[in-house]
């Protein structure tokens, strides 16, 4: 007898009470070895999948060919790599061949030359032994054991298919069986064998509330794999594509009981015809359930028709019609039905399923974009082959674009098909605007117009098509722009204005409309102009500030709504969120650079897309984040004046600060800042608190958190949402009202919260001051004008201030404490040492517990007198210049002379992705932990991808790479260097070191094809960030 035969017999039946314990410990010892757990990472988000990495369940069905059966949603309808262990350890690499589109099963390929120490049998296929109260095993990796047998009794073999989930995968047109097996998380694609050790179903799901498992048929499973295996036999060496024909008139059917059918308006004529025709044990009929727009049976077929007939047959079983159907692809097929007792027949054209099921994919910035899947439609009701966001990546989400969004216009063109999208993508240019409308299921009668913003730094790689390739396994890429297109020939313009752009300038524009009327307007198309800029139009406050305080009036026209987004490509040093918002001040304003103060709460890193909108005037440009301090919580960012049109340029001005004199207690002030409309808000209000010790937690992933700032309470605000500034009577600006990241803990969980309080403009009038007359760093393009930036020196120690009076118990002497009231007879305290940041030029030299009396001999009592002392070495060119402190530690009294340490504005300007982990160096919020590993401290993982090899093996975040194949990488350049070496496909051992010094060893399989290795870096040169490939399969080494 034939292999191939062979696997399909089904021996004699015997009566259940001949098994015995014996039987089954025969049958589990031959299945066993057979049963291999899956490690599937989807490698991105596709159809009715997201990007994740997962244990499953398969087995060997074919061991001469090397086939595996398990479930489709194992197998994955995108990009997937996967392994299988066997029950010895051994651990192969399996490609996937096919995946049903309907139905919930799918194949993966294997080397069988590559199982080397197993000795084991591939389970035969016997769907036709499965019958309600027959004993089964399900035998696979159950809630995550390697191998777990629970046993069970089919109960049910016409169960109705599981529904998962809305908007994800769900199985049609097929029954299903039941048993109370109580199967959980991966068990998904388990052999259920019988006693004689064979397959007669697939585990396929279970509901958990009551313990019941859902077993896929064989029968569809077997057909499939048929023609697997006649695919390989006929070319012999390699795998090649094999098609497996698959019929549709996209019609979902159910089957109903015949009381049902009868109550649906089937004749009884009708009925004594199907009984007739169907053996004795049939129950009903299939029914209409859905139709799916567009296709073959719509506007045929309802919701609630019966079927009868299909080609002169009586079908009443889900196997005979796909039987029918996939016979016939191409070909039509004549339906008889019965709707509400009319009898009505129909031909309609047999549509090939793989037809409508994507096989391809666009992937634009971050975004994965395919055609609307069968399966899809068919949940959401909308026509097969629309343009589908899996996963809305960066540009959509700054637009609010959801996953499951079906794209019907883009930059005023319609869209019916990835082609149409495509080709409009090739014609924007980066840095365009253009108006974009879809449609969602939840709202499916409501188109939402959205604007989206092309890409102005290249955070994400050029858009690219992905095909899949059955022969290999995997998708293919190739760049979906033809390199002359206006997306991928266009950097960001430096026009002589400065704004970014590829035809006129907006303010060109704008003046050519303030010329026609006095009104400067833009419709939505002009909105798509280069610059960023969108809805111009002039501003009145007069009628509705009336009743404003004169402060309101003064400081309106210098107040800015930003809206800060991070690239997920980007989001490093401990950033949590993607979008953050928040109020700024305009603290410079001239015809070439105008400048914002905001908090870092809303401006969080570099690294950022930055819209600005004015309270004086409607409209709304791009930002550019020229310093960010690190120590104090504010930012500064630049635009472009000339953006603003003549219009604008004469509304919005910069806010008078007054840094002098310091605000009092029990001083009014008047806190203004702007709501979510633009609306100027304010309110007058009495300094409680003028400088408040701020004290905020580490969070669970280290990120800036404010330290040594004395702040400003007051004691009326409008909630911790609002951010503004405090003014005088005047409107003058005498602190920032800004919003600072916390941390909530309850327990083992924690949620992100936010305070507000008020950041004297001291500090940020000093920076401005050297940023207009020019810093002593290094030069930054703002505008098209080279600025030397400021340069922030201070003491990386982290302070914590303790009253007098406790300090005196610790035994400080009554001389220091008298010299210290008498210095600041108001806050009575004592600076002491919390923390030294670690690889600070004060790590080895401050301990903890340390009280500072004294900076050169002068009395300290506050962070001011430290940060004074540290601007007076400013005023020397030695870069190495120290203090000289006065210190208190363990009852005994010194002096240290600690060197200071030099920081840019600048935050993280590089990161690279390797594997799907962003590494950095260490930002200061990790080095404020106190502790960086001695092997090499400057390649820290920042954050991973879902679905990429890091998931897949466990390298996580917060903790630094020290070597790699036992090559130490001290630095960024040292891991370049190593990694570069490795091919893909090759297991990397990876040595690492966390947050808590603890060291670890893992392996790591490299994937170049979908994880290429890449760089993200600021040229300061060009104000931009550039991203260069440094190694991939298509580009070898590009450093």
């Amino acid at each position: 007898m034939k292999h191939d035969q062979m696997s399909m017999d089904i021996d004699p039946p015997i009566k259940e009470s001949h098994v015995t314990a014996e039987n089954w410990r025969k049958a589990l010892h031959k299945v066993v070895p057979a049963v291999v757990v899956l490690r599937t990472t989807a490698c991105r988000a596709f159809d009715t999948e997201s990007a994740g990495s997962s244990y499953a369940t398969g087995f060997v069905v074919d061991k001469r060919r090397g086939i595996i059966l398990t479930n489709r949603h194992v197998v994955k309808p995108g990009p997937v790599t996967a392994e299988a262990m066997f029950v010895n350890r051994e651990e192969i690499p399996v490609y996937p061949i096919y995946r049903d589109p309907v139905h919930d099963f799918g194949f993966f390929r294997y080397d069988p030359a590559a199982i080397q120490f197993l000795s084991y049998e591939e389970i035969p296929l016997a769907p036709q032994a499965a019958c309600v109260g027959l004993e089964i095993r399900v035998v696979g990796n159950d809630s995550g054991e390697k191998i777990s047998i629970l046993a069970g009794t089919l109960a049910r073999l016409d169960r109705d298919a599981p529904h998962y989930k809305k908007d994800g995968y769900n199985d049609f047109n097929t029954f299903y069986m039941q048993a109370a097996s109580g199967t959980r998380g991966g068990s998904s694609g388990s052999p259920v064998i019988d006693w004689q050790g064979r397959a007669v179903a697939l585990n396929a799901g279970c509901n958990s509330s009551s313990a019941s498992a859902f077993f896929l048929p064989l029968e569809r499973v077997v057909r499939a794999l048929n023609f697997l295996q006649k695919g390989k036999d006929s070319c012999q060496d390699n795998w090649e594509a094999v098609t497996i024909p698959r019929g549709t008139i996209q019609a979902t059917f159910v089957h109903k009981g015949f009381e049902e059918t009868r109550r649906l308006g089937l004749q009884s004529e009708t009925e004594q015809l199907v009984r007739h025709a169907s053996p004795l044990s049939e129950t009903g009929m299939l029914v209409v359930d859905s139709v799916v727009p567009g296709g073959p049976a719509y506007n045929q077929l309802e919701p609630g028709d019966v079927l009868v007939c299909m080609n002169g047959e009586v079908v009443t079983q889900f196997l005979k019609m796909e039987t029918l159907l996939d016979d016939s692809v191409g070909q039509n097929v004549k339906l008889e039905f019965e709707r509400g007792g009319t009898s009505l027949t129909v031909q309609l054209v047999v549509e090939d399923l793989h037809s409508i099921t994507p096989n391809y994919y666009l992937e634009v910035s971050g975004a994965v974009i395919h055609p609307l899947s069968y399966q899809q439609a068919r949940s959401f009701r909308f026509h097969c082959g629309l343009v589908y966001v899996s996963e809305p990546g960066y540009m959509l989400y700054r637009a609010r674009v959801p996953r499951h969004a079906i794209i019907k216009r883009l930059a005023n063109e319609d869209i019916s098909n990835l082609e149409d999208f495509i080709n409009v993508l090739s014609k924007l240019s980066r840095g365009a605007r253009v108006p974009l409308e879809y449609i969602h299921y939840k709202e499916r009668h409501r188109t939402k117009s959205v604007l989206i913003t092309m890409d102005r730094h290249e955070w994400y790689a050029s858009p690219r098509i992905y095909s899949r390739d059955d022969s290999s396994g995997i998708w293919i890429g190739k760049p979906a722009l033809r390199t002359n297109s206006q997306f991928i020939s266009s950097g960001i313009i430096q026009l002589a204005n400065g704004v970014a752009g590829t035809d006129i300038s907006t303010s060109e524009r704008v003046q050519e409309n303030a010329c026609a009327d006095g009104v400067v307007t833009a419709d939505v198309e002009d909105s798509a102009s280069p610059g960023d800029t969108v809805a111009i139009d002039d501003h009145d406050t007069s009628a509705d500030s009336s009743n404003a305080s004169v402060a309101e009036r003064v400081i309106e026209p210098a107040l800015v709504r930003l809206e800060v987004y991070v690239p997920s490509s980007c989001m490093v040093d401990g950033v949590y969120a993607q979008h953050y918002s928040g109020t700024g001040v305009i603290i410079f304003h001239s015809e070439d650079m105008g400048l914002v103060a905001v908090d870092k709460n809303t401006v969080v890193i570099s690294a950022s897309d930055v819209m600005l909108s004015f309270a004086a005037f409607s409209i709304e440009i791009p930002g550019e984040v020229v310093f960010l301090h690190p120590v104090h919580n504010f930012a500064i960012i630049s635009y472009d004046p000339s953006a603003l049109g003549p219009a604008g340029h004469s509304v919005v001005r910069a806010a008078k600060l007054l840094p002098e004199p310091a605000l009092r207690r029990g001083e009014s002030v008047y806190l203004v800042g702007l709501s979510r409309s633009l609306q100027a808000t304010s309110r007058k209000s009495v300094v409680t608190n003028p400088f408040s010790d701020l004290k905020i937690s580490s969070a669970d992933s280290p990120r800036y958190r404010a330290t040594n700032m004395e702040v400003i309470k007051i004691d009326t605000d409008f909630g911790s949402s609002f951010s503004g500034v405090l003014t005088d009577e005047h409107g003058r600006v005498k602190a920032l009202w800004a919003s600072f990241a916390t941390q909530v803990k309850y327990g083992s969980n924690s949620y992100e919260d936010q305070l507000v309080r008020g950041i004297p403009i001291h500090s940020i009038s000093q920076v401005l001051n050297k940023l207009v007359s020019g810093g002593k760093g290094p030069s930054l393009l703002i505008n098209g004008i080279k600025r030397p930036m400021p340069l922030v020196r201070a003491l990386e120690v982290e302070f914590s201030c303790t009253l007098l009076s406790k300090a005196r118990s610790f035994g400080l002497s009554n001389n220091w404490i008298q010299a210290l009231v008498k210095k600041d007879p108001i806050r009575r305290q004592v600076l002491r040492v919390k923390g030294c940041l670690a690889g600070s030029k004060a790590e080895n030299l401050l301990e903890q517990g340390d009280m500072v009396l004294a900076v050169n001999k002068k009395p300290v009592t506050c962070f001011n007198d430290l940060e004074d002392a540290c601007h007076a070495l400013d005023m020397h060119d030695d870069m190495d210049a120290k203090l000289e402190l006065t210190i208190f530690r363990q009852g005994h009294e010194m002096v240290v002379r600690v060197g200071t340490d030099i920081r840019d504005g600048n935050g993280t300007t590089r990161v690279i992705s390797w594997c799907g982990c962003f590494v950095q160096d260490p930002h200061p919020a990790v080095r404020a932990l106190g502790f960086l590993p001695q092997e090499g401290h400057d390649v820290y993982v920042a954050r991973w991808s879902s679905g990429s090899p890091v998931h897949r093996y466990g390298l996580y975040a917060h903790q630094w790479i020290v070597e790699v194949n036992g090559k130490p990488t001290p630095d960024l350049d040292a891991f370049v260097n190593v990694t570069k070496e490795i091919e893909d496909g090759e297991f990397v051992r990876v040595r690492t070191v966390d947050l808590n010094g603890k060291p670890r060893v893992l392996t790591l399989k490299q994937d170049l094809h979908y994880w290429p290795t890449w760089e993200l870096r600021f040229d300061p040169e060009t104000a931009t960030w550039h991203r260069k490939t440094i190694k991939s399969l298509e580009t070898g080494d590009s450093l």
